[in-house]
């Protein structure tokens, strides 16, 4: 049996989300890769139990996530199961709907079919009776946003989701998302979006302002580029066990002369100040004004506990 660590909670790593109740870690633990049914569910679970033990309390999942679809979702039905049932109001957990799931027209996308079906059955992978955070995952161009928005009004006044968060809206679809949400007392709590040193889009795109301005949280995704921004390409060369090698998320291609010298210049601007590249990358997400927090994924405990590293380093500063 698990038994979570009892100084969990020693460490001043938390941060207010908007003008909510909620207070989240300044890293949180993504399921996109590592925690699915090609994955060691040991080392999932061994990884979930570290995070928590150090006080990572938000864990971020979607319907899709995996490989396959849903095993990941498998996977923290599992981990509750076995280790986090007694600590259940302590957790934070998201998931998210509209991409990809099943075959026919109600498979992805927007629609009240789609979402609502989306997180019954993530629900019942997970083996809970209401995830904490649920994510417009993207943005549906065909279906009236008035019903894909009521649909998450709905679905929160059905006791099935305590919050709700957008993630990848452009911003004209946002700001109309939080004033629908807010004018049926369902205010938004959180919008998520890839922001790291190689890609400023939100920023650049005001969406990060908005956030600032309208008191909504901000979680970020991808701080270190799909592993970019850390020392695995610093040399030039393709590790066989990277994801740049499987082509799949991450191309050959990125790699060119110009981001190599780029991250050199980073690099030796972060040995400087005593941190890695990819302690610099994170910490970097994490000096954003307006940023509440940023979701890290992890191959190995090992990994976790240094990306860990810039948080606890933050934990005298805003």
């Amino acid at each position: 049996m698990y038994t979570a660590d009892v100084s969990r909670y020693t460490h001043d790593i938390y941060r207010r989300c908007g003008m909510s109740g909620i207070l989240l870690p300044k890293l949180s633990l993504g399921f996109w890769h590592n925690f699915g049914a090609i994955d060691s569910y040991e080392r999932s679970r061994q990884i979930a139990h570290y995070a928590f033990d150090h006080g990572i309390i938000h864990f971020d999942l979607a319907n899709n996530y995996g490989p396959s679809y849903g095993s990941a979702e498998e996977t923290m039905g599992r981990l509750m199961d076995d280790s986090f049932r007694p600590y259940r109001d302590e957790l934070f957990i998201a998931t998210k709907a509209g991409y990809d799931m099943w075959p026919g027209p109600y498979g992805n996308w927007g629609s009240r079919k789609h979402l609502m079906a989306s997180l019954e059955q993530s629900l019942q992978r997970m083996h809970l009776d209401h995830v904490d955070l649920f994510y417009s995952h993207r943005f549906d161009p065909n279906t009236p946003m008035e019903e894909t928005l009521q649909a998450m009004v709905d679905i929160v006044k059905q006791g099935k989701a305590r919050y709700l968060g957008i993630s990848r809206w452009p911003l004209k679809a946002f700001e109309f998302a939080n004033q629908y949400l807010s004018q049926r007392d369902v205010p938004l709590l959180i919008y998520q979006g890839r922001l790291n040193m190689l890609n400023k889009e939100v920023i650049d795109n005001g969406i990060l302002d908005y956030c600032k301005h309208k008191n909504i949280g901000f979680i970020g995704f991808s701080p270190l580029a799909q592993g970019l921004l850390t020392d695995r390409y610093l040399h030039g060369n393709i590790p066989t066990d990277s994801r740049m090698a499987k082509e799949k998320f991450l191309k050959h291609d990125a790699l060119t002369p110009e981001l190599l010298h780029q991250l050199h210049e980073w690099n030796k601007e972060a040995t400087e100040n005593g941190l890695s590249l990819a302690e610099r990358a994170l910490d970097w997400v994490l000096e954003q004004e307006g940023v509440t927090s940023v979701i890290v994924g992890a191959s190995s405990v090992e990994q976790l506990e240094k990306n860990m590293k810039a948080a606890y380093n933050r934990q005298n500063k805003n």
